[in-house]
């Protein structure tokens, strides 16, 4: 194809995919089924991988995240992004609008904009003759973080305006949110990972944005809506509802339900209906806010130092409601960590029966003093699980009982331990039920045994219906069992079964990495393997011994003594081994290695071996494995369908190893047959 008709196919596809990004992303319509689009955005990744010097900035298939950052740069704001005036009731509403129209001389209503108060993250965009050049937090107003890389990445983000009509230079502000249900879900992936949840939909939005490793912000469930601009004159617009009109034309998502009033009346009568409607929004509001909604009129206000005298945010209260503590129990979560939960004597809550609440730590407990059978406060304000606010001491009796944290798992009796500096307890059982799901899908991840087919709904059905009560138990598993789960047919069983076959031979810093050892990464999974050589030797090891080994340090040495010392982890290890576990050693510190300084590349796809059993092979005999071929490099393994790799490897003389071949020479080098 010739380049100017590659070019134009480019842009066509960019514009086509832009479009149905905006449909779904920002209408919640899409025109075009999701095979469709998949088909367009691979033949335009195709195109550009064939000619990369024709690849953008604000391509589509550039939101995929980039490589780590060392820390934000300073982004400063051309307006400064000021901060609004808070009221709290009607009466605070009405003050506002008495201000107003004392400072514009009328005695007329006014009209105002109304919109939903997004509790989210402030963030401004900046955009170039229409392209996305730079994105920024907040900040202090004056000087935010520069994020551009990770706001890329959110799909509900433009990395070109569509339409027409806006300026050369455009900045614009508004909100990056986690939907409600998007950060449950998150929340869940987190403990099943073994990671701690987020408190709330802004801290996990926040959280996010704020990655150095933008690949990490690309798997996050974040969208982006758009309140406002730092120069809106400068779009042409008269008032700042033609505004949100005029932002949603140039692709960007806007509040739901906003509303042009008329006077404070209006206004009151829209944050009443807002606040009633709150739990059916599908991300967390706070508030509303209030504008003038000329942009004359919000000129002729101006702005005190930290706040515009045209706008304010009129806060709800937070829902709270008044019950007893029946009980106070301490809750196992999927990571071991045990939490005091309040049982509650059901009471409605911001319109939901809450009969549970949180206590989040022993030491929580002790500062609010809250007993058992105590009168308390209940707030549901903005986090999704309820909180016990404050106990009623005018309402104690004598009979009220304190809460002992105990010192045995309430789920699987496994002594429980409180690190130092640590307000969580946790339960040490590997084969805990109320963990073991988290337990499982760590154990099954690419990066520790690599079991695939077994994911989140799979492990639900295995514990749920007491077919895996430890991790041992996943190498029991045979047709029988697995046939009566659900979307399990034989030929998904087959794959199951041979993924765990292959998995029983498995290298050492993988297995303890998949145990899920508190504070134990890959990395110190790696250091410890190349250590002691051995699993016996790592469960033998004390805590002096351990902490020998580089980036180990006191709290985890203790962690991984504390793990191995107790008696139902080292049964499940044996029990691992009685099925036929082969855990692989891996050369003690100072025993040479065959593959030491060897690089390895993989193209294509493998039969025997999927690549990251491969590279895990690899790496434990010393060698490395990198994703581009270059002079430095010793193999590429070629399996099938391979890329232009096997090509580059043969003009640069790189010896090029069939997967056959790589099996042979690795399984030599395994038994110390090859130097």
């Amino acid at each position: 194809m010739p380049q100017n008709d590659v070019r134009s196919r480019i842009e066509a596809l960019r514009t086509a995919i832009r479009h149905h990004d905006h449909r779904y992303y920002v209408l919640d319509d899409p025109e075009i089924p999701d095979e469709a689009y998949d088909a367009l955005f691979r033949e335009l990744q195709a195109l550009e991988a064939r000619h990369p010097e024709l690849v953008a900035p604000d391509s589509p298939t550039q939101r995929v995240g980039a490589p780590p950052l060392d820390a934000f740069a300073p982004a400063p704001h051309a307006v400064p992004m000021l901060s609004l005036d808070n009221v709290t009731d009607e009466a605070g509403l009405a003050e506002f609008d008495a201000r107003v129209r004392r400072f514009l001389g009328t005695d007329d209503p006014v009209a105002y904009a109304c919109e939903p108060k997004l509790d989210g993250l402030a963030v401004e965009l900046t955009y170039d003759a229409g392209r996305l050049v730079r994105g920024a937090t907040r900040g202090n107003g004056l000087v935010g973080e520069d994020v551009t890389a990770n706001l890329r990445t959110v799909p509900s983000v433009p990395l070109a305006l569509l339409g027409s009509g806006w300026p050369d230079r455009l900045d614009v502000r508004g909100e990056v949110v986690m939907p409600v249900a998007a950060f449950q879900r998150l929340n869940r992936e987190q403990e099943e990972r073994g990671l701690p949840p987020f408190a709330n939909p802004r801290n996990a939005a926040a959280g996010s944005v704020r990655q150095l490793d933008s690949r990490v912000t690309a798997r996050r469930p974040l969208e982006f809506l758009a309140y406002g601009v730092a120069r809106p004159v400068e779009t042409g617009a008269k008032a700042h509802s033609e505004l949100l009109e005029r932002l949603a034309a140039w692709g960007f998502r806007v509040a739901d339900r906003w509303e042009q009033v008329d006077g404070v009346e209006g206004a009151r009568a829209y944050c009443r209906r807002i606040e009633a409607e709150r739990d059916g929004f599908p991300y967390e509001i706070d508030g509303c806010v209030v504008k003038v909604d000329a942009h004359g009129l919000q000129e002729r206000l101006g702005e005190r130092s930290r706040a515009p005298r045209w706008a304010v945010a009129y806060k709800f209260a937070p829902r709270q409601a008044v019950t007893r503590v029946l009980d106070i129990v301490p809750s196992v979560g999927r990571t071991g960590a045990i939490t005091p939960v309040a049982e509650l004597e059901p009471v409605t809550v911001g319109g939901v029966t809450v009969g549970r609440a949180t206590l989040h730590n022993p030491d929580e407990v002790a500062r609010k003093d809250v007993r058992i059978g105590d009168w308390v406060v209940v707030q549901r304000a903005g986090d999704v699980i309820p909180e016990v606010v404050r106990f009623l001491p005018e309402r104690r009796t004598g009979e009220e009982r304190p809460f002992q944290m105990p010192d045995r798992c309430p789920v699987c009796g496994a002594r429980v331990e409180r690190p130092e500096g640590e307000v969580i307890p946790r339960c040490t059982g590997l084969a805990c039920p109320a963990q073991l799901k988290g337990r499982l899908l760590q154990f099954a991840s690419r990066r520790a045994l690599d079991i695939d087919g077994l994911g989140t709904k799979l492990v639900d059905q295995l514990v749920d219906k007491g077919l895996v009560k430890d991790l041992a138990d996943l190498f029991r598993l045979g047709r029988a069992e697995l046939a009566g789960l659900d979307r399990m047919a034989d030929k998904s069983a087959d794959n199951l079964l041979a993924a765990l076959e292959r998995a029983r031979r498995v290298d050492l810093a993988r297995f303890l990495y998949g145990l899920g050892i508190r504070h134990v990464g890959e990395a110190t999974a790696r250091a410890l393997a190349d250590r002691f050589g051995t699993l016996d030797a790592v469960m033998a090891a004390d805590e002096e011994a351990l902490q020998a080994v580089p980036d180990v340090g006191p709290e985890v040495a203790r962690s991984v003594r504390a793990f191995f010392d107790e008696p139902a982890n080292r049964a499940s290890v044996e029990r691992m081994r009685a099925s036929g576990v082969e855990v692989l050693g891996s050369a003690p510190s100072g025993a040479p290695r065959p593959l030491e300084g060897k690089t390895f590349v993989f193209t294509g796809t493998l039969d025997a071996l999927t690549r990251e059993q491969a590279r895990r092979r690899v790496e434990a005999l010393g060698g490395k494995v990198t994703s581009a071929v270059s002079r430095n490099t010793d193999f590429v393994v070629v399996g099938a369908a391979p890329g232009s790799k096997a090509g580059r490897a043969r003009d640069l003389g790189v010896p090029v190893l069939d997967e056959a071949a790589f099996r042979e020479r690795l399984e030599a080098w395994e038994r110390g047959e090859l130097p």
